[in-house]
């Protein structure tokens, strides 16, 4: 148990799964391999494939990032903590709230 010091919102990393990076490499590679020919067409590929790879990476991840919370508790222990969470409830400084933590992290609760 403890009190909230403080709240603020903050925005939660999205996936960074595979499927932007193989998407986004796999038609950069097709729109380089376009340019030119011979070797001039091998490297506008490889360039194609790792800039589609960049972006496809950076598209996923902000179509797929959130809102969070980082609340600031003090513990009845005194001890002060940061908890980031996806924002679902609202906290106000001052409020008496309950710290659930487990295998995957703490969450901060009524």
């Amino acid at each position: 148990m403890g009190v909230v010091e403080s709240v603020r919102q903050v925005p939660l990393p999205g996936s960074s799964g595979t499927l932007g990076v193989i998407g986004g490499g796999t038609m950069g590679g097709i729109a380089g391999g376009r340019v030119g020919s011979g070797r001039g067409s091998q490297a506008s590929s490889t360039v194609g494939a790792v800039a589609g790879s960049v972006a496809g990476y950076a598209l996923e991840s902000a179509a797929t990032s959130k809102e969070g919370l980082e609340i600031s508790v003090r513990l009845d222990s005194g001890q002060l903590i940061a908890v980031v969470q996806p924002d679902g409830e609202a906290f106000r400084p001052g409020e008496r709230v309950r710290v659930l933590s487990g295998t995957r992290g703490s969450r901060v609760t009524h």
